[in-house]
């Protein structure tokens, strides 16, 4: 099985690359975590422009999709730049409403996805975590409870997150959507795609992190050199590098067995859930210890992404609860 990318798909993502690195996403970010969502939404129109949202939306509902490989290319670079919002939410609330079917009138939201002009927010309860990502501020909350998901009238105080930029709220009430046993089945292979989103995310945040901090080891000097030459720090730089080199194939061999609509699929997820959580937790761990106790001001921008790393590493589906799922028979 071939995990490389095309040129095309390269391209893409070089392209999503010089569009976020332009757009300043560190201030995006700040300003999202203080209510001030203006900004972020601003670059959400931009990347629904580039067509990242359509990747995840069906022709026939004005989409390009689904494209599984290319959503997990279009997310690393998300991660990398750490663009705030429900991005992997919106996704998933993309695929839960297309397995609904064509006749569910929640299917209307889809068009709107995929130009960018609807934000959507996905809670399954009964999960790890009750509240929506960003209810306070998507144009829909999905709510999904057991065969029933309703459409949420609003959402409660926003609670705190390891990552400020992550506003968690409750959603309240809400008008039925759709109730069955399908809506079941959507759901779970809504939270595996989101699975797949926070782990390519999660890979795109640890590039970052490795990259900053080896940066930052080349200019640092103690003792009259620079702190890279210390085998320590090597050491701990190569392990965080491996970890990142083991976790990008397992997460383009999911996006593949998604896209082959494989039934292993949900395993390959998992697997690749937790491998690129892990090496992004190792690469923020790495980055605030090398960069010593600069790492934990707020001020540098560093913090966004190790912030983001911790948060996305519990993100539909904790360590435990993927290597489960990967060793189930």
């Amino acid at each position: 099985m071939r995990f490389l990318l095309d040129d095309e798909q390269r391209a893409f993502a070089r392209s999503l690359d010089d569009m976020l690195t332009a757009a300043g996403t560190p201030a995006v970010v700040r300003a999202w975590a203080a209510g001030d969502t203006a900004p972020g939404r601003a670059l959400w129109t931009r990347l629904a422009e580039a067509g990242v949202f359509a990747l995840a939306v069906p022709e026939r509902h004005d989409g390009l999709g689904p494209l599984p490989v290319e959503l997990a290319v279009a997310f690393t670079e998300l991660g990398r730049h750490a663009v705030p919002g429900p991005l992997t939410e919106t996704v998933a609330a993309a695929v839960f409403l297309d397995r609904l079917g064509d006749d569910a009138a929640a299917c209307a939201w889809l068009p709107g996805i995929a130009s960018g002009k609807t934000v959507a927010s996905l809670c399954l309860l009964g999960e790890d975590s009750p509240y929506a990502l960003d209810a306070d501020m998507a144009d829909a909350v999905l709510v999904v409870d057991g065969d029933t998901v309703h459409l949420a009238d609003g959402a409660g105080p926003v609670q705190p997150s390891a990552d400020p930029a992550r506003r968690l709220a409750r959603p309240l009430g809400g008008t039925v959507l759709a109730r069955g046993p399908e809506v079941a089945a959507a759901a779970a292979y809504a939270a595996d795609a989101a699975a797949l989103m926070t782990a390519a995310q999660a890979l795109g945040v640890g590039r970052t992190l490795l990259a900053e901090t080896v940066s930052y080891a080349r200019q640092r000097t103690q003792f009259g050199v620079a702190i890279g030459s210390f085998q320590a720090v090597k050491h701990r730089l190569a392990d965080t590098l491996i970890a990142l080199e083991f976790a990008q194939p397992l997460v383009h061999a999911a996006a593949l067995a998604v896209a082959r609509d494989d039934p292993a699929s949900g395993r390959e997820i998992a697997a690749a859930k937790v491998a690129a959580c892990e090496a992004a937790h190792t690469a923020a761990r790495s980055a605030l210890q090398i960069h010593g106790a600069l790492g934990y001001t707020e001020e540098l921008d560093l913090s966004l992404w190790i912030r983001k790393a911790r948060a996305l590493r519990s993100a539909w589906g904790t360590p435990a609860a993927c290597r489960a799922r990967v060793l189930a028979v």
